[in-house]
């Protein structure tokens, strides 16, 4: 090794940091054996702090500007070196350069439901999501509280620690907010203000600060959303009147453009539950206008009658083609006209499969109550 090479290794003149990385917050100046020459330059950008640490003690801390590393602007550096006057060797010492800019565009949500008291749904659930910034405002306690000896220290390595304490501070600012669920889109950022309020004691102590915390969503789960979503549709509607009849049209069609047949019975059902809705919401006070109706007396309820039974109707098979549907009335007018006989193949809903018509008790009796031929003519 040559004296050139001896020197460059223990003296250094320059010190300085250029950033490329975007989320770097702490880079130690790396130096073996860590000599620094008495009176080199140390630059310290805009940005930027620069920490010196002295045999394990932090020694002193630089702003922004350019420095001759002498006596007269360490004074901490130079009690502890016990310099005297005209002191010139090369100290030992290590130093830090500190990121001092906002590192913005950071995400926080909650990752479980936070259980919250609200005056119109009671106890229910939400979650939440949104940006924050950080930016270091103490650079000697981020060094002894977070950084320590780590040579190189990025953003990630802090991120999660500060997404816990937003996430605890904003379910402790939303639970005593008082602020309804539908009223809190129009509150985020007073929560928001709240949640960093309340954030900053905390990671001062750690010497940084979030100088902006955005909350960009607040969601209820999703039964929640769905009654939301009727309740609004309902409310959109107004008239009951025309809210029935635009149900019944829209199940009507529904069942008509059903492939699978059964449009009749679709669309009869459709209107159906429509009436039937649109009666029980008349009769509940509410604000569609309609009035509570009274009660009837006790003993004035009378049971109603039941329901008619329902009658068969049935299918006959005759030369590969089906007919019908037909009552019963009208197979004994086809059996008198000789149209159905004891061996046709004939069918009804529920039945196993086609039968023939004397197999089946019903249409038997048919056959028995038949008149005589009549008796020859005299």
């Amino acid at each position: 090794m040559g004296i050139l090479d001896f020197l460059s290794g223990q003296f250094i003149d320059v010190i300085a940091w250029t950033d490329d990385t975007h989320d770097t917050m702490v880079w130690r100046f790396e130096r073996e054996g860590h000599e620094i020459k008495y009176g080199a330059k140390l630059t310290v950008r805009e940005g930027q702090s620069a920490v010196f640490v002295h045999e394990g003690q932090l020694a002193d801390v630089f702003t922004p500007g350019l420095y001759m590393l002498e006596t007269n602007n360490m004074p901490i550096l130079t009690d502890l070196q016990h310099w005297d006057h005209g002191f010139k060797s090369p100290f030992k010492s290590e130093v830090y350069f500190v990121n001092t800019t906002r590192f913005s565009d950071l995400k926080w949500g909650t990752k479980n439901p936070i259980m919250l008291r609200d005056p119109e749904f009671g106890p229910t659930r939400i979650r939440a999501f949104g940006t924050y910034t950080v930016k270091v405002t103490d650079p000697a306690v981020f060094m002894k509280e977070i950084v320590g000896t780590d040579g190189e220290f990025t953003m990630d390595e802090i991120s999660f620690q500060i997404r816990n304490i937003i996430v605890q501070e904003f379910s402790k600012a939303v639970a005593s907010s008082g602020i309804p669920v539908l009223d809190m889109a129009a509150n985020t950022a007073d929560l928001g203000k709240l949640v960093a309020t309340a954030i900053a004691p905390t990671i001062a102590a750690y010497g940084i600060t979030l100088p902006e915390l955005y909350i960009e969503n607040i969601s209820l789960p999703e039964a929640v959303e769905a009654a939301l979503d009727k309740r609004t549709s309902m409310g959109i509607a107004g008239d009951l009147g025309k809210f029935t009849q635009y149900s019944a049209a829209e199940a009507m069609t529904a069942a008509a453009s059903n492939p699978n047949g059964g449009g009749g019975m679709g669309a009869g059902l459709g209107m159906g539950m429509g009436m039937a809705m649109a009666g029980q919401m008349a009769r509940q006070p509410g604000p569609w206008g309609a009035a509570p109706q009274p009660a009837a007396p006790a003993a004035a309820a009378v049971p109603p009658p039941p329901p008619p039974p329902v009658e068969k109707v049935w299918h006959i098979a005759k030369n590969g083609q089906t007919s019908g549907p037909f009552s019963r009335a009208t197979m004994g007018q086809m059996v008198g006209r000789g149209e159905v006989t004891r061996e046709s193949l004939v069918w009804t809903a529920g039945q196993d499969g086609w039968k023939t018509a004397e197999d089946i008790p019903e249409l038997a009796q048919l056959f028995t109550v038949m008149p005589p031929p009549p008796p020859p003519a005299s």
